[in-house]
């Protein structure tokens, strides 16, 4: 099976089955060398990416309705426009066979014809696309970087035009892997070294110390570096939430949202592996994962707990010097990583303050007097971030906002920030800090 047909096979699996990119791709790419492995994964991050407005010029071709097509076909459109549209290696040519073989290849066949009209006309027409209308600014920036105009009215308020056109353009680009060192085994040069010994580009993250950016990476488990737990892959923002912690040689941790396990093993190494941590998460596969990382890393200071976190575990209150809540959240900051995150309505939205104010109430009970509670998502609304904090705080006074420092250029906070990918090249995060009154 080909590249491109299992780049539809994935997409076809996000429309039918609600499955989500990242997990449908891990199937799809067995089996295909690194190359075509690439491409397979360039083609449906950047259809998912670039939905609305590869509609909005199909749409301008296409005699029928994209949404009145029979399955797939809309997907093989998508897959040809944008191959003709943003990858300049692919020749229109081999765009417009591809695709029509793909439609074959699918048993609607009758509509090859189809496809092949539409995408010649838009190779011969591609230095003339329509205009996307202007009038609804909205409704402009919504297709023109194919986001969803309920977020993107929503970012407009908080933001303004101009930041809000570079965070929607930097939900479209394609950040680099950051590799974390794990300092207890490796420097930062050794781990560079032993990364480009098997082939993967690197370069050092521009401030945050110990940490590598990844090119022409591949899949990391066959490194011999990744074997010999020389890193962990974690984004540069979810490093910084264990920072602001300011853990010490002997602390007691409470991860309560761990998996996959970056903050606990962030946390261990700040550690220096003395002390300990207990990683939660509800299910029993993502635990073994957890584990299976520690123990690649040489990490034993962390243990494993199946913990519900808004269910109170009596034998934990007062017992942590820190408590990591990493809540659950609607994940807009993380949408270049995982663009089908844009299919969320703003109805979805809704429940989710409640949910981790319920979170963020138990874990309060596990902090000892003097101990710090983190609280931290992976996205950038003000609903899920600094309301939820704020009603937290006002109804425990026994609970303060402290301010926390993390490396230049971001420095000194007041106790909480929103990381923003367009400012700092990071996720979009949101960190704050709380201290419970001794």
């Amino acid at each position: 099976m080909s590249a491109r047909e299992r780049a539809l096979r994935v997409l076809t699996a996000c429309r039918t089955r609600g499955a989500w990119a990242d997990a449908a791709l891990a199937h799809a790419l067995a089996e295909l060398t690194p190359a075509d492995a690439a491409l397979c994964s360039r083609l449906v991050y950047g259809v998912l990416q670039n939905e609305l407005l590869l509609d909005f010029y199909l749409s301008a071709y296409c005699t029928q309705k994209l949404d009145h097509l029979q399955p797939p076909l809309a997907d093989i459109l998508r897959l040809g426009a944008y191959q003709i549209l943003f990858l300049d290696r692919v020749p229109d040519n081999a765009a417009v066979h591809t695709s029509v073989d793909l439609a074959k290849s699918a048993g609607r066949g009758a509509a090859s014809g189809l496809v092949n009209a539409v995408l010649r006309k838009l190779c011969r027409e591609r230095e003339t696309l329509p205009a996307i209308p202007e009038r609804d600014e909205a409704k402009y920036l919504s297709i023109r970087y194919s986001h969803p105009r309920w977020m993107v009215k929503r970012l407009l308020a908080l933001l303004g035009r101009e930041e809000t056109e570079a965070l929607l353009s930097a939900g479209n680009s394609q950040p680099p892997i950051a590799a974390q060192v794990n300092t207890l085994r490796f420097d930062t040069d050794q781990a560079a070294a032993s990364l480009e010994a098997g082939g993967v580009g690197t370069r050092v993250h521009p401030w945050l110390p110990d940490c590598l950016l990844l090119e022409r990476t591949g899949g990391l488990e066959r490194l011999e570096a990744f074997q010999a737990g020389a890193f962990y892959v974690q984004d540069p923002a979810a490093r910084l939430a264990v920072l602001a912690a300011g853990l010490k040689p002997g602390s007691r941790v409470l991860d309560v949202c761990a998996a996959p396990g970056g903050k606990s093993f962030a946390a261990a190494i700040a550690m220096r592996d003395q002390g300990e941590i207990i990683s939660c998460d509800l299910h029993e596969n993502k635990l073994t994962r957890i584990r299976a990382g520690a123990e690649r890393l040489g990490l034993t200071s962390i243990q494993t707990a199946a913990a519900d976190g808004r269910v109170r575990r009596a034998e934990w209150r007062n017992g942590f010097d820190a408590v990591l809540v990493d809540a659950p959240c609607s994940g807009l900051g993380i949408l270049r990583k995982k663009p089908d995150i844009r299919r969320k309505r703003a109805d979805d939205l809704f429940t989710l303050p409640v949910i981790q104010s319920a979170i963020l109430d138990n874990a309060a009970e596990y902090v000892r007097p003097g101990g710090v509670l983190i609280y931290s998502t992976c996205t950038i609304l003000p609903e899920e971030n600094e309301d939820v904090t704020r009603a937290f705080l006002g109804a425990h006074p026994d609970f303060f906002q402290e301010g926390f420092r993390l490396p230049e250029p971001i420095g000194e906070t007041e106790g909480q920030m929103t990381l923003w990918p367009h400012r700092h090249g990071t996720d979009g995060f949101y960190i704050c800090r709380m201290t419970r009154r001794g």
